[in-house]
């Protein structure tokens, strides 16, 4: 049976100024935003979870992150894709306060109400980047929080993830020192870095010592071909401290998808010059090697790239954005695909 081919895939962590035009057009679904794609019986996958370190939170090993919705993906096609990821057995959406200025946390809070499903979704929220209130000192953090929780609608953040790269003043224990206080208020249950270095989370982890709460999640942008910023170090200690690493930028951007081979068809935006850096002979290697894979195993170029991820031992669930359904019936099969060595030694020549 022929395999189908990835039509495009929404990138990762998209920064401002990506185009719309960069989605294709053909196919969207439409659907109601308080109809919901019905489910008959228990979704597939629905019993594939694992430990999203120690918080206690069990997750499916596929995290939807939310970074489109509000921005190139309206209420509507992003409640499409929600339902989808929910009926393909999935449980864990991750936002934050900066993606499209707030935006995205108000369409995920309008799906968590419209199908009252808030206790099986364990939300994430990235906190850090609204201009409102930017960083982390203590008054904006808490004013953050407060504004994401009604944003979203709901009484308290699963894991809120803390993003250091918002902030270089504000001192790591002033920090922790306020995320104790949403802790104990019942405002967060777990906490997660971002944006930090491998000797900060060594003092985060000193700190904890002292009664300050943990780190127990860390996300960092990291892909086959986005390695430098995670290996190393970060990675040892992540592995160390059993941080559950939740990647962005699982595709790059949406290279990784292989729908964009050469910069003839890429447009003048952002996310245009993004895909434009990785048309090179490493690039084309790489995409070559994930081809012939996805060939070899019947699934789409991009369930290639999860498949790798998820087969790093340090990775629990990576971050994956998606903008229709179709995507993420896609990206979902690289849950069940399993590299052997063979698969992971030729893609680690295609890399070099």
């Amino acid at each position: 049976m022929a395999r189908e081919r990835v039509a495009q895939v929404a990138p990762d962590g998209a920064p401002a100024g990506t185009s719309a035009t960069d989605m294709p057009d053909a196919a969207a679904p439409v659907l109601h935003p308080s109809s919901p794609i019905p489910v008959h019986g228990v979704p597939l996958g629905a019993d594939i979870r694992v430990a999203l370190g120690e918080t206690g939170i069990r997750v499916f090993p596929l995290v939807l992150g939310a970074a489109e919705f509000g921005w190139t993906v309206d209420l509507t096609a992003s409640h499409a894709v929600l339902d989808a990821y929910v009926q393909r057995g999935g449980n864990a959406v991750h936002t934050s306060d900066g993606y499209a200025s707030g935006r995205s946390e108000h369409i995920v809070g309008r799906w968590l109400a419209s199908r009252g499903i808030r206790d099986d979704i364990v939300v994430t929220v990235r906190i850090g980047g609204n201009p409102d209130n930017p960083g982390l000192g203590s008054v904006n953090l808490v004013r953050a929080v407060e504004a994401s929780l009604g944003r979203l609608g709901i009484e308290r953040i699963d894991v809120l993830y803390l993003d250091a790269a918002t902030d270089a003043t504000t001192a790591l224990e002033d920090t922790l020192a306020t995320a104790e206080w949403l802790v104990d208020s019942g405002k967060v249950r777990a906490l997660g870095a971002a944006g930090y270095t491998a000797m900060q989370l060594v003092e985060a982890r000193i700190l904890s010592s002292a009664g300050y709460p943990r780190f127990a999640a860390l996300d960092v942008p990291y892909n086959l071909l986005h390695r430098s910023e995670f290996d190393g170090d970060l990675r040892l200690i992540a592995g160390a401290q059993g941080l559950a690493v939740t990647p962005s930028r699982a595709l790059e951007h949406g290279y990784l998808t292989g729908t964009h081979r050469d910069r003839a068809g890429l447009s003048s935006s952002v996310r245009g010059s993004q895909l434009a850096a990785w048309m090179n002979r490493r690039g084309s290697r790489t995409l070559k090697a994930l081809d012939r894979i996805s060939q070899e195993l019947s699934v789409p170029t991009a369930a290639v790239a999860v498949a790798w991820l998820l087969a790093q031992r340090v990775v629990t669930a990576p971050i994956i954005n998606a903008g229709r359904p179709a995507h993420v019936d896609q990206l979902v099969q690289g849950v069940g695909v399993r590299l052997g060595r063979s698969h992971l030694a030729e893609i680690a020549r295609a890399v070099e």
